[in-house]
């Protein structure tokens, strides 16, 4: 077999192999007077993602978004949720690689960490709370273009 017929043989494969709730903590520190008050939620939304590389071409990739809603200045509650999940990722190069993991796991994984967000502030006795979808991709092409951006600068 020659070399380029073993390159095609390498298959790309993308496995799930398991997603959790890594960390989880619901806050409501003004309860109960928050609600005698007239709701008028602010809410903050924080989103962050980190990769950590396992053996085997395995990754564990960690999606943490942290809300925060006040009600007339008072915090009504803030919750943090960690969702996790764990990757076999393999045959690709190291461009498909990066946004496999910067964008593509992260968008499997922001539904679950949806659900548990929506479970916590529905249990707290607030009123629901629905995460519009995130477009994981166009936050990456925006990081991509900052990075390029402060490539070009002089230090």
């Amino acid at each position: 077999m020659s070399s380029e017929q073993q390159e095609q043989t390498t298959e790309q494969q993308f496995i799930i192999q398991r997603i959790y709730v890594k960390d989880v903590s619901f806050e409501a520190p003004n309860s109960p007077a928050i609600f005698t008050q007239d709701w008028n939620p602010d809410t903050n939304l924080d989103l962050n993602t980190q990769v950590n590389t396992l053996a085997n071409d395995n990754f564990e990739v960690e999606l943490a978004i942290t809300i925060t809603v006040k009600s007339g200045g008072k915090t009504a509650f803030l919750v943090e949720v960690k969702q996790g999940g764990v990757f076999f990722i393999t045959g690709y190069e190291q461009t498909q690689l990066n946004h496999l993991l910067a964008a593509y796991c992260p968008n499997i994984l922001f539904p679950y960490a949806r659900e548990v967000i929506a479970s916590l502030v529905s249990k707290g006795s607030f009123p629901e709370l629905h995460l519009s979808p995130i477009n994981f991709d166009a936050l990456y092409a925006r990081r991509l273009q900052e990075e390029q951006g402060k490539a070009g600068q002089p230090a």
